[in-house]
Formats: structure tokens, sequence, C-alpha cells
């Protein structure tokens, strides 16, 4: 009686010990009854029937990094290029992933690897080595599309390196470096039209400002010679006036001023070096009191308004 009793006892705690299961954070369990999918226990204590009811899937639902291997890839342009890359995933719904499909990881990798040979092979190279953004929208969105009946969600996709063979990386080497030669020769033949044309406009702009100098030396010169022209006109005029009313000194200042006007023409002359001829002194002094008579007869004009 006792032996049952114990028996009974131990049976009762295997129950119980089976039909508690505890779920770990971040983790979710498939329930099957006789090898049929019924719910999914959540993290924390969970009851279920014992005997009838088994933990069928244990689904990781963190999300999870898994490395895409190297591969070769042919470009349109008939490249030769070896990639790999990283894929981010999570799984949303655990009866999803552990029911839809068979070896959830194997699937995903095989899935990102051939959609990364097709997005890449309809690329040039020059534009595989220039829009990896692209590429990885692009294959984030092909893939997510594919794996959400499988209860997945295809975070990020990234492409970690794209190596072109050898001899390609040479040659790219070669042209980058001639199209920099290049660059630089535009450049400085640039620079040196520049600097032409900057030396060109300065000569014109001061070919015009020597233009507007000469002219205005020109207008200052001839409005010097007219002034000049004015005051002799005056003078003659005055000199002329005195010698139409018979005054002798006039007379004589016009005749001593023409007689200077001669001396000085005759000491200018290359052709004599010394010359004697006769002079009366007392006609030029006469010449000059008449001078100054002259003006004396002027100024008291002016005083006088006559």
């Amino acid at each position: 009686m006792g032996g049952f009793v114990l028996a009974l006892l131990v049976f009762a705690v295997l129950i119980v010990f089976m039909s508690v299961k505890s779920v770990p954070q971040g983790m979710e369990y498939t329930v099957e009854r006789f090898g049929k999918y019924t719910n999914t226990l959540t993290p924390g204590l969970n009851i279920i029937v014992p005997i009838i009811d088994r933990i069928g899937k244990k689904m990781v639902m963190m999300e999870q990094v898994m490395d895409v291997p190297s591969q070769e890839v042919i470009t349109k342009d008939n490249a030769m290029v070896t990639v790999d890359g990283v894929i981010f995933y999570q799984v949303m719904d655990a009866a999803k992933a552990a029911y839809e499909v068979s070896q959830l990881g194997w699937a995903i990798l095989n899935l990102v690897m051939t959609n990364i040979r097709t997005v890449m092979g309809s690329m040039d190279l020059d534009e595989l080595l220039s829009r990896r953004d692209d590429i990885n929208a692009r294959l984030l969105s092909v893939v997510d599309d594919a794996t959400t009946p499988w209860g997945i969600k295809v975070t990020r996709i990234e492409i970690k390196d794209i190596a072109p063979p050898k001899d390609l990386v040479e040659a790219m080497g070669r042209q980058m470096k001639a199209e920099r030669l290049k660059r630089a020769s535009i450049l400085e033949a640039e620079g040196l039209r520049q600097s032409e044309i900057l030396r060109a406009e300065g000569a014109q702009q001061a070919a015009i400002l020597e233009a507007e100098g000469r002219k205005e030396a020109s207008y200052r010169d001839a409005d010097a010679r007219e002034r000049l022209a004015q005051a002799e006109a005056r003078a003659t005029l005055m000199v002329s006036e005195a010698i139409g009313k018979g005054d002798v000194q006039a007379i004589n200042y016009f005749v001593a001023q023409k007689y200077i006007e001669a001396l000085k023409d005759i000491g200018a002359s290359t052709n004599s070096k010394l010359v004697f001829m006769p002079l009366d002194s007392s006609s030029v002094i006469g010449a000059l009191g008449g001078i100054g008579e002259l003006a004396k007869e002027a100024m008291a004009n002016t005083r006088t308004g006559h």
C-alpha cells in the first residue's frame, strides 16, 4: 500500500513537471498535439496537457545576423567580381517560421545569394561600384517580399565587399590616373586662358585710359591756346586803337616788339655763330617807356570807367 502511494506521488510530480513549461525571454515555443500545431508559448510560465501535448519548435524571436559567403557574379558588361554580404532578419510569426519552410536559415541564405546574382548581374561594373546603396535597397525589397509568407521580416541587407579581378583593378587605376591628368591639363589650360583674357582686358583698359588722358590734355592745350590768342587779340586791339588815335608810344611799342622778335629768331638760328648788327638802345628804351605809358593809361581808363 505504501509503495503504491509513493508511486502515485511520483507520477503526479512527473505530470506537473511535464505540464509546466518555462519559456525564456526572446524565445517562443510551438505546441503540437499528436503531431499537429495547436498554439505558441510566449516567454514566462505556460501550462500544456502532458503526454498529449509536446513542444514542437523553439524559435528565436530576436533579430539575427547571417553572413552571406563570397560568390562570383558576372556583371552586365561581362566583368567577373567577387561579392559577399550580411543579412539582418527577425522572426515575426513563430508558427509560420517553423512550419511554412524547411531549414529556415538555409532558405533565407539561398534566396539572398540568388537575388544578389540577379540584381548585380543586371548592372555595369561602374554602377556596381558606385551605387551600393541602390543595390542594398533592391535586395532588401525583393528578399523581404519573398520571406513574408515565412513569418520573417528582413530588416537589412548589406553588401560588404565587391572585389573585381586584379588586372581589372589595375586597368581602373590607370584609367583614373588618366582622367585626373586630363582634368589637370584642362584646369591648367583654363587658367592660362583666363590669365590671357585678364591681361588683354588690362591692356585694353590701359589704352583707353591713355587715350582719355591724351584727349583731356589736348582739350586743355586747346583751351590754353585759345586763351592766349584771346589775350593777344585784346592786346593787339588795344595797340591798334592807340595807334589809330595817333599815340606815338603805341607806335614805338609795336615797332620795338617786332624788332625784339626778329633779334630772338636770329639768335636761335643754327646757321649763325656770331652776328654784329647796329642796335639803337635809345629806341628800345623809348619803346619800353611807351609800354609803361600805355599801361598807365589803361589803368587810368579802368578806374574812370572809360
